[in-house]
């Protein structure tokens, strides 16, 4: 099984088109060694050929273009992306579904929460109605109810809910139901390997101490490094936490969550461009690299077998 990250940033990528913060003026000026990260997205394969996709990020031509094997060129219109898989109803994280528009009906997997957000708040499925169609297929995160994907064989899929924001134009905006975030616990049935892909992982709750715990390698959220990042940068007047990520730094936060899990590779992703982690030659980054923890990359490949 194979995990590819298309992108790693959250909204707004890295360098942010509008943003002049130390990391983004220091990309572009050359004075801070970073690599550039399109929105956060991953893609799993069984045979290197035939993906699900999990968000369809604003960014999702130039993964495409970045990532050739996600066009094995079977025909003269054909595409290796065989499935959607949306984690929340974010723009975030959707938005890319229009991009893909002139291919066939796009199978895309969601919970009833997120469909309801994409036909209403943001009604993308029923645009999407007049180009290719979406042929929903319903997630049920509680209980966790694995499902599983006809073109990656071999591979089960379990939705988990997470407490975190559903989007600004959602009615569960402040009245959450399960299914507005979930993680998904993604299974190679044939080694027992177990990857844990939670992007929006806002806190830690007793029901997910097995999916970490069990788990051979989590992609969590890296979104901020203190809870008031923005706040600190004048950029917003909330906590990190206040909009549904746990922060890295701090008691309770992150690095510490995850110091309590010694068996899976940890890897952070969905990280925001004011995130010092970002600078490689940070002490930030420095310190996530004594506790064990990675950053993500658009690019990074990750296969079941492989050691940190």
């Amino acid at each position: 099984m194979k995990l590819l990250v298309l992108g790693s940033a959250a909204g707004g990528g890295f360098p942010q088109w509008n943003c002049n913060c130390r990391n983004c003026d220091g990309v572009r000026q050359g004075h801070v060694r970073a690599r550039p990260r399109t929105q956060s997205s991953i893609a799993v394969s069984v045979n290197g050929s035939d993906w699900a996709l999990f968000n369809a990020s604003p960014d999702i031509h130039a993964q495409l273009r970045a990532n050739a094997c996600l066009q094995p060129g079977r025909g003269l219109r054909d595409t290796g992306i065989a499935a959607v898989v949306l984690m929340d109803a974010q723009i975030d994280h959707t938005t890319g579904l229009f991009m893909l528009r002139e291919g066939k009906p796009l199978d895309v997997w969601c919970t009833p929460q997120v469909r309801e957000d994409l036909v209403s708040g943001n009604p993308i499925f029923n645009v999407l109605s007049h180009f290719c169609t979406v042929r929903w297929q319903p997630l049920r995160a509680e209980p966790p109810t694995a499902f599983a994907i006809p073109a990656l064989g071999g591979v089960r899929f379990t939705p988990v809910p997470l407490t975190s924001k559903a989007p600004p134009y959602s009615p569960h905006r402040h009245h959450a139901q399960p299914g507005d975030n979930i993680g998904v616990l993604i299974e190679e049935l044939a080694s027992g390997k177990k990857i844990f892909y939670a992007p929006g992982f806002g806190a830690m709750e007793p029901h997910l101490e097995p999916y970490l715990a069990e788990a051979d390698c989590v992609l969590l959220d890296g979104t901020f490094w203190t809870d008031d990042e923005m706040i600190q940068l004048g950029l917003s007047g909330h906590t990190a936490r206040a909009i549904g990520h746990l922060p890295q730094s701090g008691a309770g936060g992150m690095i510490a969550l995850l110091s309590r899990f010694e068996k899976p590779r940890k890897i952070l992703i969905h990280i925001n461009n004011t995130n010092p982690i970002l600078d490689e030659d940070s002490a930030q980054r420095a310190e996530l690299a004594r506790a064990g923890i990675e950053v993500a990359w658009d690019g990074m490949l990750i296969e079941t077998g492989d050691e940190p």
